[in-house]
């Protein structure tokens, strides 16, 4: 393993693969909040929950 740290220089690498992941976090929260279901943010009309299966019967 020590011989791919001789090829790659280790500050370099990590600081892009960090960047890389950073840039991966925010694609995924703005793809995210883009979607009526799982924006947080907008403060738009709530999902409805959804129906619950009971095993008590319904009430009349």
């Amino acid at each position: 393993m020590y011989r791919v740290w001789l090829l790659f220089d280790p500050r370099r690498a990590l600081v892009a693969l960090f960047a890389f992941l950073f840039t991966l976090a925010l694609l995924i929260h703005f793809i995210l909040l883009s979607t009526p279901r799982f924006d947080w943010i907008g403060g738009g009309a709530a999902m409805p929950p959804m129906a619950q299966n009971s095993a008590l019967p319904m009430s009349k």
